[in-house]
């Protein structure tokens, strides 16, 4: 159990914390006067700060205290789930950064309608940014909620409505420069604070990790340090499928790719990705040693007394190595860390609903700057309302769950259109929109058919609930049928002026170049007579 110290000296580093976060807003706000403002920090943000920012937005309370928990009570098998996480920022950089900067202007629906100009593709892909953006939000509330009930001893029903409180100050008040500039701080502690409990641990080894490891291998065993081999291929099938959504679920995930249209260029969208892979792999590069850490010195019992899952065992390893200020520490960068990714889910759950259902499907893209500015911070009210109205009733829900849930979807229903608009000439509206609205009904139906909601009665075998191996091929395979049941759709909706040519949309995605035959007719003059 933690000691009074303990609680006296969190809750100073916790008052810390929000007092920084207010000062923040109330420095941003002055900043944030339009809608360009509100959704992407007027595509201000420089490479360094975004990916610090990404790191700050992609590095959950799960990342930092559900895999240290993970790696302190199940060993290796906690570990490789970072690995998914790493990997899938590969995917990010190679295949999307760079053309939705290119195309997209403030929300993922943009991008999309760069070639298709109408509104069900900008209606059906608010509505996935909008499902995968709540299933996160919903489960990084329920997580605060239970995390600080434990840290500080606050009731559950408070702790998540005054993050909801404060999450919604933080996007109204300061919109995305606010929101950016947590998230850097955010991403900035949670190093720091991981270097320094890792140095704490290593420092009684000779700071040499394979000491670490020795140790495990001696006082816990040896299986703590290697996989778990699956028992038989539903399990193996099982694993696979929750690596498919968090390799693939990443490049679809809404809230980190808004943070590609907060800079003003492509090459600064690759640069930041650079800088985003390695800090995360910073980060991850540690987790072993302050999940094996926390075995070795805290206890699996003991970690297990406190949360059964682990959730505490970054700040019980803080306070047994560091006392009451290492702990504070540790667990008020475990509340920034909530804040900073809450904060930008809102805001790209708001921005889908204002910028594409309200202002260009509702008003036809009329509203002027002001009414859409105004519109996305009431919708940004409604969200941080609804999520909060959602996580009340759901104490005790598995968070890693709905986590999974998250990327299994946004793999399923947007990272195959994403894919297909950039690279398949052939693809048409109806393509789209099917192979969005399967990709999203197969992978949340998969899961509400898994063991994870209905226990025995399950039809969908696989135990961790995630759906990719099957929702994914599902929402690549409606894009092509769909594709294929529109037939000449693609020209057609070229000759009508529904769809722009794919050859333009294609240079553009490499190039940035918005117009391509005016580009080119601009240049050609220049070139006779250079002649």
């Amino acid at each position: 159990m933690f000691g009074l110290s303990d609680y006296a000296t969190a809750i100073v580093f916790f008052v810390i914390i929000i007092a920084l976060t207010l000062g923040i807003t109330a420095w941003a706000s002055m900043r944030n006067k339009s809608a360009s403002d509100q959704y992407v920090a007027g595509g201000k943000i420089t490479g360094w700060q975004n990916g610090l920012a990404i790191s700050g937005d992609y590095l959950s309370a799960a990342s930092f205290l559900g895999i240290a928990g993970a790696i302190a009570l199940q060993g290796f098998a906690g570990f490789y789930l970072s690995i998914g996480f790493l990997v899938a920022f590969l995917v990010v950089l190679l295949l999307v950064a760079e053309p939705l900067r290119n195309l997209g202007k403030y929300t993922l629906a943009d991008m999309l309608t760069a070639r298709f100009n109408m509104s069900r593709i900008r209606s059906t892909a608010a509505v996935s940014t909008v499902v995968i953006s709540m299933f996160y939000m919903i489960a990084q509330l329920v997580g605060a909620g239970a995390i600080i009930k434990l840290l500080l001893g606050i009731p559950y029903a408070y702790s998540v409505i005054g993050i909801g409180i404060l999450m919604t100050i933080l996007v109204v008040g300061g919109g995305m420069v606010a929101t950016t500039w947590i998230q850097i701080i955010k991403a900035v502690l949670l190093i720091a604070g991981s270097l320094v409990l890792s140095l704490f641990v290593l420092s009684n080894y000779g700071f040499n990790p394979v000491g670490v490891f020795n140790a495990v291998e001696s006082e816990i065993g040896s299986k703590a340090l290697h996989p778990p081999a699956p028992s038989g291929i539903a399990a193996s099938l099982d694993v696979i499928s929750l690596n498919i959504a968090l390799v693939l679920g990443t490049a679809g995930l809404p809230h980190i790719l808004i943070r590609f249209l907060t800079v003003p260029d492509a090459k600064t969208a690759r640069s930041s990705i650079i800088w985003a892979t390695w800090i995360i792999g910073l980060f991850y590069l540690v987790t072993p040693i302050l999940g094996y850490g926390a075995a070795l010195y805290v206890g699996q019992d003991a970690i297990k007394a406190q949360s059964p899952e682990g959730n505490l065992a970054a700040p019980q390893l803080a306070s047994t190595l560091g006392g009451p200020i290492l702990f504070a520490f540790v667990s008020a960068v475990a509340f920034a860390t909530i804040v900073a990714v809450v904060a930008g889910l809102v805001i790209a759950a708001s921005s889908a609903f204002a910028h594409d259902f309200y202002t260009n499907v509702i008003r036809g893209g009329e509203a002027s700057e002001q009414e859409q500015f105004r519109a996305a911070r009431i919708a940004a009210i409604g969200i941080s309302v609804a999520a909060i109205v959602l996580a009340l009733p759901l104490q005790g829900a598995n968070v890693a769950f709905l986590v999974a849930l998250a990327f299994a979807v946004a793999a399923s229903a947007n990272v195959p259109v994403i894919l297909l608009t950039i690279f398949w000439r052939r693809f048409n509206s109806t393509g789209a929109v099917a192979g969005m609205i399967v990709g999203l009904v197969s992978s949340v139906g998969l899961v509400i058919l898994s063991p994870v909601i209905i226990g025995e009665a399950a039809i969908f075998p696989f135990e961790k609930g995630s759906p990719a191996l099957i929702s994914v091929p599902l929402g690549f395979l409606a894009c092509y049928i769909g594709t294929l049941v529109g037939g000449r759709g693609a020209e057609r909706e070229r000759e009508q002026g529904l769809q722009t040519d794919y050859d333009e949309i294609y240079v553009s995605s490499l190039t940035g170049i918005t117009n391509v035959e005016e580009e080119l007719q601009e240049a050609s003059p220049t070139q006779e007579s250079s002649r």
